[in-house]
């Protein structure tokens, strides 16, 4: 094929992909034509008579491979955002070829006695800070990934890859398969009392679209086991059926996938030379043992179970007047709204028409942005997405310069997973010139023609939450592109984006968006200290479902080698009581069955990187409010000091050029409700 889109750079501004020309046919060429390439420059590294250097190892490696960067970025977007039977064929060959293909590099014994020849003189090479690193880095990743194995170990690792790989694009191509065909249809919109007429509405455009009879309703599942309507619902046989929907999604076919999964995992991190792989993953993050993250766990669990007690205790005198003796997992959140509306006076419906979707984004999200960064930001309806969907702003610095683009994909569709995310289309490097492309994927209910998308306000914070991963990728400013954007260590990752939610809640900024999609009138007067209140009401409930779903997936990766799981419902309703966390009328935000972030999307035995982060996040909220710098000089120094530095330099370093010390946990426990 030579009329292929990704051959060749794009032309478009910030290299932005060439989305109008790129058809499904395209992928698998691109993959293997760019991974020949990237072998094939392997080899020229290699085969250079001269001795190793700097220059012409590791900087060679980083240039490596650049049709592939750009082939697997806007494929990855693909089957995440916008998939279809064609992408899936593809996804289902492509994920062991490329396993395959990085093993082919880090186990390549040439080139790896390049790299340890140049880690042992190390100290005599004259390098600057960040060209250190990358050698340090580059040598880690290399002895992690097994180039210190014998042949035998080595095969054997290869073929764990590969058989990993494949099994997590199954796991993931089950989980959507499932969470579509367990949305919930009603036939009346009497099912529907309590949600409003915009949310009903949208219920029955949801039908429409996904083809079902006239009259009928729709509610699809969102990727976590609660799901926002039962908050709502006032018919508790229907927030029952959608709870069970929910709860039951792909339990036959992912179970025996996150069993074989978890036996490989081990198996690969005793190759490795680790007991466990929760061990092997947590020696490269910021946590650095498991003990570190096993005590975190374990001094939560504790308080928060009395905290959700206390809730419940609520929650049962409010449900009582409805006849109903105890309190099901399908009524929590409902009778939680209940005690918000009464004890708090705050009404999450009545709130919706005050976060229309386009005002939140331009005059909250980008308005902090401006505010704290001094950001602007210039829709380019001329650049074309991947998805009609998507829409493409032009980011632009307080002087005036170009920064990068970003790519905003808020809507729900049958063709995208669950969930919310930031990815990079492409990242940022002063070496090879290129300037950050980023976008946002949501998830919001596509409302009936002609009606504003309102938000709930949770959606709000998701809004907020997701542009902090999309700054940490645009203010990237880094040399190598090993260093750039986003590319840390997942219990750190999440906590710039954590940071931004606290701008939802500015008043600064929240004076700023939270009007009346019709009347323009500011949300009322004491309302915000009232949701502040109601907030700290449902810490319980939220830190439990939580930690819940973190002690399954570091159960899953702390079981050795050879200790067999026969079944995985069983070995998840045992792990959480013997942690003490099983409280059934909390379900964990995720069962194991569609646990996409351990099992398919990179966070085996890291979804602890949630409140590992909110530490860190609490405590930088704190040095925000009270360090005596106006926001635009704060901002200043949190953009320079860590989100530019990506993993330049340790990640804590950066949080303590910051703050001035080491986080502290009080900011995190007062937060919680846990102190």
């Amino acid at each position: 094929m030579t009329e292929n889109p990704f051959f060749e750079p794009s032309t478009l501004g910030y290299e932005l992909p060439p989305f109008a020309e790129i058809r499904d046919e395209h992928y698998l060429p691109a993959y293997e034509r760019g991974m020949a390439e990237q072998l094939a420059e392997i080899a020229a590294i290699t085969a250079d008579p001269e001795p190793p250097t700097f220059a012409n190892t590791l900087v060679a490696l980083e240039r490596s491979g650049a049709l592939l960067r750009r082939v697997d970025a806007v494929f990855r977007n693909q089957v995440a955002s916008d998939t279809s039977d064609a992408v899936d064929e593809v996804d289902a060959k492509v994920s062991p070829l490329l396993a395959a293909h990085h093993d082919a590099i880090h186990l390549d014994r040439a080139l790896f006695a390049r790299i340890e020849e140049l880690y042992g003189r190390r100290a005599e090479l004259g390098l600057d800070p960040e060209s250190l690193r990358l050698l340090e880095r580059r040598h880690t990743a290399f002895v992690r990934s097994g180039a210190r194995l014998g042949a035998a170990e080595q095969a054997r690792l290869r073929e764990l890859n590969a058989e990993l790989a494949a099994l997590g694009t199954t796991f993931q191509q089950n989980v959507n398969a499932a969470t579509k065909a367990a949305a919930l249809v009603l036939d009346s919109a009497d099912d529907l009392d309590g949600l409003s007429a915009d949310a009903i509405a949208a219920a029955a455009e949801n039908a429409r679209v996904l083809g079902h009879d006239e009259g009928t309703y729709v509610l699809s599942l969102k990727n976590t086991s609660g799901q926002p309507e039962l908050a709502l619902l006032t018919d508790r046989s229907v927030r029952e059926r959608l709870l069970a929907a929910s709860l039951g999604r792909a339990r036959d076919t992912n179970g025996p996938l996150a069993i074989r999964m978890a036996a490989l995992r081990a198996e690969r991190a005793r190759l490795l030379g680790h007991p466990t792989h929760a061990a092997y993953v947590v020696a490269d993050e910021t946590a650095g043992t498991v003990e570190a993250v096993a005590g975190l766990l374990a001094r939560l669990v504790e308080p928060a179970v009395a905290n959700a007690h206390r809730e419940a205790a609520e929650l049962a005198e409010v449900a009582a007047a409805d006849g109903i003796d105890e309190i099901a997992a399908h009524d929590w959140a409902y009778y939680s709204e209940k005690v918000r509306q009464g004890s708090y006076r705050v009404d999450a419906a009545a709130l919706r028409p005050y976060f229309e979707l386009e005002r939140v984004l331009h005059d909250g999200v980008f308005h902090a942005a401006g505010l704290a960064y001094g950001l602007t930001f210039t829709e380019r309806p001329d650049l074309t997405a991947y998805h009609p969907d998507a829409r493409v702003f032009e980011v632009f610095e307080e002087d005036g310069g170009a920064l990068g683009l970003f790519i905003g994909d808020f809507h729900a569709r049958a063709s995208k997973r669950g969930g919310a995310w930031m990815d990079e289309l492409v990242g940022q490097s002063a070496l090879t010139g290129r300037r950050p492309v980023v976008m946002n994927n949501l998830n919001i209910a596509r409302p009936a023609p002609g009606e504003p998308v309102l938000l709930t306000w949770d959606e709000v914070r998701t809004l907020f939450h997701e542009f902090g991963h999309a700054l940490h990728g645009l203010f990237s400013d880094v040399r190598y592109p090993l260093f750039a954007g986003t590319a840390v260590p997942r219990d750190f990752v999440e906590f710039p984006s954590q940071v931004n939610e606290m701008w939802m809640i500015r008043p600064e900024v929240l004076a700023n968006y939270a009007r009346h999609h019709v009347t323009g009138e500011p949300l009322p007067a004491g309302l915000v200290e009232r949701m502040a209140a109601a907030g700290g009401f449902g810490q319980g409930f939220r830190t439990v479902e939580y930690l819940a779903a973190t002690l399954l997936d570091w159960a899953w990766h702390t079981v050795p080698e050879g200790r067999g799981i026969a079944d995985a419902e069983e070995f998840e309703a045992r792990v959480l009581a013997e942690a003490g966390i099983a409280v059934p009328a909390i379900p964990p935000r995720y069962r194991t069955a569609y646990f996409q972030h351990i099992f398919a999307n990179g966070y085996s035995a890291g979804y602890y990187a949630y409140i590992w982060s909110e530490v860190l996040d609490a405590d930088t909220v704190q040095w925000f409010e009270g360090n005596g710098r106006s926001v635009r000089e704060s901002g200043e120094v949190f953009r320079r000091e860590l989100l530019a530095r990506g993993f330049s330099r340790d990640p804590l370093d950066s949080f303590r050029e910051v703050v001035g010390r080491s986080p502290e946990t009080g900011p995190l426990l007062a937060r919680r409700g846990l102190a």
